[in-house]
């Protein structure tokens, strides 16, 4: 079994970039999205920074949970 693998620190002097960390999604309610699993949906409400509730029809209402890795705003 092998250990996960850990962010190493950048070292102020090295001559590479830092990486840079993806800019976190933003949702407001009534915007139309898709989800990789649930498919076409529109955000019926937000909790801020912890999950959208997002109507995929047919009376199917989710919580999607934050960062949103599945779900991208149409």
């Amino acid at each position: 079994m092998t250990k996960p693998h850990a962010s190493k620190r950048h070292l102020p002097t090295s001559p590479f970039k830092a990486a840079v960390a993806p800019a976190p999604k933003h949702f407001a309610v009534g915007d139309q999205v898709t989800h990789d699993v649930y498919g076409l949906g529109r955000v019926i409400g937000i909790e801020d920074g912890i999950a959208a509730l997002v109507d995929f029809g047919s009376g199917q209402q989710l919580r999607i949970l934050s960062p949103y890795a599945k779900m991208t705003k149409l």
